[in-house]
């Protein structure tokens, strides 16, 4: 059985899995993803992970691209940044500016991931600063390596878990067990992230690369992206 070694921002896990299992079936293509933030993935990719395909954010794959270490890339649509709570607490009310900014305010718990290396993570914490809360929430920011981690940690916390609240990006909300999307993040703080896949130009399976990409970013993915957070293509 071929295999093919994705790198992948964790916003496009769910899919990449599911086309993966799909393609195993079909195909006899084993996909072996790694899943993490933005930041995180970049620097593998970088540092010559071994990569058939990559999944980043636009800007970041049309650098590489620019560079000639990636083909040209494919979009798979725009995900948005989303609040979540554990399954069974109280929904906050987050639908305009001061909502969000008294839910924020009053929760026992900040859930996000990596502040640096993420893409939701680096928003989080400016949107918290012009709110003018960064300071005052400051030591009850629990953030984990990617969104995956810290929504699985917001699932079991325990502590005053009907007032934790998480903030990622939708998909990764989507596909953690034991969380709640709320809604995305309303105006003026909503972020939606353009993700794209492309070929590593040193890829070992460059065939089968090319048509993964056609996958991830074709019809035959589109109910899958749609059901995963992906709000177009």
């Amino acid at each position: 059985m071929a295999t093919l070694d994705v790198l992948s921002a964790g916003a496009a896990k769910a899919v990449v899995l599911a086309l993966g299992a799909r393609l195993r079936d079909r195909d006899g293509l084993e996909v072996a993803g790694v899943f993490d933030a933005a930041g995180a993935i970049r620097a593998r990719f970088v540092a010559g992970d071994p990569c058939d395909v990559v999944i980043l954010p636009a800007p970041m794959l049309d650098e590489l691209a620019a560079g000639r270490r990636v083909d040209a890339a494919a979009a798979l649509g725009d995900v948005p940044t989303g609040i979540a709570v554990a399954s069974g607490a109280p929904l906050p009310p987050v639908n305009d500016a001061g909502a969000l900014r008294d839910a924020l305010a009053g929760a026992s718990a900040l859930f996000c991931p990596d502040t640096e290396r993420s893409t939701a993570g680096i928003h989080f914490v400016t949107m918290l600063r012009a709110m003018g809360l960064h300071e005052r929430v400051a030591d009850r920011i629990r953030a984990y390596a990617n969104g995956a981690q810290a929504m699985a940690a917001l699932a079991a916390t325990t502590v005053d878990r009907d007032r934790a609240i998480g903030c990622t990006q939708v998909t990764e909300i989507l596909y953690t067990p034991g969380v709640t999307l709320v809604a995305p993040l309303p105006r003026p703080y909503g972020l939606a992230t353009t993700y794209s896949a492309a070929c590593n130009r040193t890829a070992r399976n460059p065939a089968h690369a090319r048509r993964f990409v056609a996958s991830l970013a074709g019809p035959e993915s589109r109910e899958l992206r749609a059901a995963g957070g992906f709000t177009s293509d």
